[in-house]
């Protein structure tokens, strides 16, 4: 809420995504002072391939804010359009619409400029921006979305830095990849889709699938929750995450997760709506072109300007002119080049990398947040989906405001 020139603020929030923005939104509830940093939706808007739709239902993905009226179908409403249910596919451009109108509504103040470096300074933390300016918050909340957090299989070290070999999150438009052969590693919404979309776009995919078959999710059994059936909404109820008392306990009690074993939460953030499809793509995959399952990556090298898979499996060998991971994002504190140093090796963290997190979301070093997929290893699942962005963003507020207070 402070600008350029004026007193400094309490809190500096990191990223301008669902959980960025999310944060700002609480932390005005909350009434603390902030300077928020970032382009708005750029991680959906320039790392997510054109065309995408999103896997999350309307309901499960509204960006959080204290009044409880800035949800996807109320920029749908006041767009003109009418409202939707659960069986409405999101279009990825009409998401990140959605977000720019929250942005412009909810936190008009954010500053379109990056974060060069958060360092440790007396009460709190000096925030470098790229252009020089510095500034100093006592508490700064860390969003910076999934692309830090890229992942690479070590099959694919060889390959890594070249031409021949990137991450989906790279990709803006699969289109460049026409007339291409292009092998997709991964079995989960984003392998699938973009082997789709690489379909579409005159491309030759062939999926490369570790395990024995490709999982896609069922189909809605109603557009709203309340209209299920009464044995349905007893046996599996409703959740953001989907039907079933454990996605109803992952979605709506976080804070228990973290009360469970490193090894439990880990094995759980990992595998619970692990690598799977949504329902409606199915018809845009089956028969049009190659899934390979039960054929784990062994190793690839590149050859006279082409690519050699190793496959374990009947098919031993693949040729491809581009391998495309879509190998998913493993939280890690190392790989946050924005903050310094000392403030890394300062924070406490899992055996994989993330950071250990209090009930309010603050890491082991006082007033350092981190909020979104950074989160998961200590609140759950529902941190990998912008449904989690009000569990998180509540938290944050709440707690920044009482050290506020405290002060």
């Amino acid at each position: 809420m402070q600008g350029r020139g004026t007193v400094e603020p309490e809190a500096v929030v990191i990223g301008a995504g669902p959980y960025g923005l999310a944060a700002a939104a609480h932390l005005r509830g909350a009434g603390v002072s902030f300077r928020a940093f970032g382009e708005p939706m750029a991680g959906w808007r320039e790392g997510m391939p054109a065309g995408m739709f999103l896997k999350s239902t309307p309901r499960a993905s509204c960006i959080s804010d204290p009044s409880g009226r800035y949800g996807f179908n109320d920029y749908r409403h006041r767009a003109g359009r009418g409202t939707v249910g659960d069986t409405y596919p999101i279009p990825l451009d009409e998401f990140v619409e959605y977000g720019e109108w929250f942005q412009r509504e909810r936190v008009p103040e954010l500053e379109r400029t990056q974060v060069a470096r958060v360092e440790g300074a007396p009460g709190g933390f000096r925030v470098t921006l790229e252009d020089g300016e510095s500034v100093t918050a006592r508490s700064v909340v860390v969003s910076t979305g999934l692309r830090p957090f890229a992942y690479l299989p070590p099959e694919l070290a060889a390959l890594a830095g070249s031409d021949l070999c990137s991450h989906t999150s790279e990709h803006a438009d699969l289109r460049k990849f026409a007339g291409q052969r292009v092998a997709v590693v991964g079995a989960g919404q984003s392998a699938l889709e973009s082997a789709a979309l690489l379909h579409e776009a005159g491309a030759s995919p062939t999926v490369v699938v570790r395990g024995p078959r490709v999982i896609y999710g069922e189909p809605p059994d109603a557009d709203v929750p309340s209209t299920r059936p009464l044995i349905a909404r007893v046996t599996r109820p409703s959740s953001n995450l989907g039907p079933g008392w454990g996605m109803r306990a992952y979605a709506d009690i976080p804070w228990l997760f973290r009360f469970l074993p490193d090894d439990a939460r880990a094995v759980r953030v990992r595998k619970v709506l692990g690598p799977a499809g949504a329902w409606w793509l199915e018809e845009r995959v089956d028969g049009l072109f190659p899934v390979l399952t039960g054929h784990p990556l062994a190793a690839a090298e590149a050859v006279d300007g082409t690519v050699r898979l190793s496959l374990e499996g009947p098919t031993e060998l693949l040729e491809a002119d581009h391998v495309l991971a879509a190998t998913g994002y493993r939280a890690n504190v190392a790989r946050l080049a924005v903050l310094d140093e000392g403030l890394r090796r300062a924070i406490r963290t899992t055996a994989a990398g993330a950071p250990r997190l209090a009930p309010g979301l603050e890491s082991s070093v006082p007033g350092l947040y981190f909020t979104g997929l950074a989160a998961a290893d200590t609140f759950g699942p529902v941190m990998r989906f912008v449904c989690g962005t009000h569990f998180a963003a509540h938290r944050i507020g709440r707690h920044v405001a009482a050290r506020s207070r405290a002060a």
